[in-house]
This record gives structure tokens, C-alpha cells and sequence, in this order.
């Protein structure tokens, strides 16, 4: 179907309504008056309704004219998106990025840098993707991310420092553990014990070993309970199954009414550091790039 109108046509007439006056609208198209006066009447013949009437040097919309306008001006809008998307396409802005984000670090670190970078960017989409221990070095070493935030510095890859996550051991509050003043390790081996599966497709291939599993946090516990992400070990925790080590960030979140931290002797916490780095090095976009330093920035100004 052959459309009738033209996106210079409701240009035309956004700007009249705009302008309030059809010379003051001519101005700013920088068009004469009498070229303006017949686009509009063209585009008023070519729909069949009146679209503004002239009151003295005014111009106002009619009813039809502000309805159709209405519809018009998101049509508008997106053409100047795809304009400047267009653009930007042009000097090798991507279209999407993918950031790669161990599970240990708290995703809040993320979304602060990336509402600045939206503000700046109204191309780029971000896919982020949550992963753990193998799976994180994958995502890295086959270029599947654009940045990645990871646990240590994988060989081969400038990383910059990213902060650290505190990891601490946690039960119910309705476990028998919980009531105790201090425990040893010794004890907490002879319990079951949750963990978080490693992803990777390394882990999977050498899972028949179990010496080549990284599963998080595991402590060689007489049983473990194996699961796929810290929101399954939170919920296992809180239901009593048995301990598991959590990052501080979530149990502060989610379970500090629900889960006791352990006074484990000899060292209950510890801290796993984190790293920032650009799986595709060289070939990193201009959109990745400025994310990266974003994120970057946000490390700085939180010291």
C-alpha cells in the first residue's frame, strides 16, 4: 500500500502547532510562507479534513488536526531515533554488548555506571549475563563478552582491580549452628554443606573427576547439596538444608532477619577479589570501551 503522506508533511505540521504561527513555522524550517501554506493545504486535501485554522496571525490546530498530530508526533520520534541510530551504526557504535558478570559481584556495581552510559548511548542494548568460576573464563577466552567482570586475572588478559566481594558462612536461624558462639571447620565439614555448581563447559566435560570440579566455596563436607546460582543456595540456607558460604552483599539484602552469620574459628569471612577486563582486547567497540571506563570510574570515585 502506497502511503499518501510524507514524514516532511507532519513535520510541517508539528512545527505550525509548535510555532503557533504558520510564518514563525516557515522560519524555522527555514522555508518560505507560501511553500509552507501549500504543503499544508496539500496535506489536508491528500486526508480530506481540515487540519488548522487561521485565526488572525495565529495558526491553531483543529480537533482532527490535534488527533492526528498526536499519532504522528511517536512516528516522528522514531524516525529521528533512526537517524541517529543510523549514525552512530555508521562510526562503529554496536548495536548490542554483552558483559559478562561473575556471580560474586553485586550487580548494583553494574547499574549505576550503565544508567550514566544509557544517558550518553541511546543506540546500544547490554546484554548481561551472570556466570561462575569456568564458565567466567569461557566467556573470556572465546570472546562470547564484550567486558567481563571476573573473580581472578585470566593469562593473556589486561584485568583492572574491581573491588572485592566478602564471602561469609550462614545457616537458618532455626539451624542448631546458629545458637553456637563459635564453631570450627572440623564441625562444619561433618555438615551438609550448599554450593554453587560451576557452569562451564570445562566443569561439565571433567565432571566424571572430582578433582576438577570448581564448585564455589566447597569445603569438603561429608554431603553437599549442588546448585545452579546464590538465589537456590539462599533459598536452601533459609529452608535449613544446611550451610553455605554467601556473599556479604546478599545476605545484607535479603536474609539478615533470616540467616546467622557463623563465627567460624580461625576465619569466618573471606574476601574474593574482583577484576575488570575486555575479552576482545584490540577489537573492543567504541560503546564497550566507554562502559569499561564507566565502570572504572565508578571503582575510583567509590575509594
Amino acid at each position: 500500500m502506497r502511503l499518501k503522506t510524507t514524514l516532511d508533511q507532519w513535520q510541517t505540521l508539528y512545527e505550525i502547532d509548535r510555532a503557533g504561527s504558520i510564518q514563525a513555522a516557515a522560519v524555522q524550517l527555514n522555508k518560505s510562507h507560501t511553500t509552507l501554506i501549500y504543503a499544508l493545504r496539500k496535506l489536508e486535501d491528500q486526508l480530506g479534513v481540515t487540519l488548522v485554522q487561521v485565526e488572525g496571525r495565529r495558526a491553531v490546530l483543529s480537533e482532527d488536526g490535534k488527533s492526528l498530530l498526536r499519532r504522528a508526533s511517536s512516528m516522528l520520534e522514531q524516525a529521528r531515533e533512526l537517524e541517529l541510530i543510523s549514525e552512530q551504526l555508521a562510526k562503529g557504535v554496536e548495536s548490542e554488548i554483552v558483559v559478562a558478570v561473575d556471580h560474586l559481584c553485586c550487580l548494583e556495581r553494574l547499574y549505576q555506571p550503565m544508567a550514566t552510559f544509557l544517558t550518553e548511548n541511546s543506540t546500544t542494548s547490554i546484554q548481561v549475563m551472570e556466570t561462575s568460576l569456568s564458565k567466567t573464563t569461557e566467556m573470556v577466552t572465546q570472546e562470547l563478552a564484550d567486558v567481563a567482570i571476573i573473580n581472578l586475572p585470566i593469562t593473556n588478559y589486561s584485568a583492572e582491580a574491581f573491588g572485592f566481594t566478602m564471602m561469609e558462612p550462614v545457616v537458618a536461624c532455626s539451624h542448631p549452628l546458629a545458637s553456637m558462639s563459635s564453631i570450627s571447620l572440623n564441625q562444619l565439614s561433618s555438615l551438609p554443606q550448599i554450593v554453587v555448581r560451576d557452569l562451564g563447559a570445562q566443569a561439565s566435560q571433567g565432571s566424571k573427576k572430582q578433582g576438577e570440579k570448581k564448585d564455589v566455596g566447597w569445603l569438603k563436607s561429608s554431603q553437599r547439596i549442588t546448585v545452579d546460582n546464590f538465589d537456590h543456595a539462599f533459598g536452601a540456607v533459609g529452608q535449613g538444608v544446611g550451610y553455605c558460604r554467601l556473599p556479604k552483599h546478599i545476605v545484607e539484602s535479603r536474609g539478615s532477619d533470616k540467616l546467622t552469620v557463623l563465627n567460624v574459628e580461625n576465619g569466618s569471612g573471606y574476601h574474593v577479589p574482583l577484576h575488570l577486563t575486555l575479552p576482545k582486547g584490540a577489537k573492543t567497540g567504541p560503546a564497550a570501551k566507554r562502559f569499561y571506563e564507566l565502570l572504572l570510574e565508578s571503582v575510583s570515585n567509590a575509594s
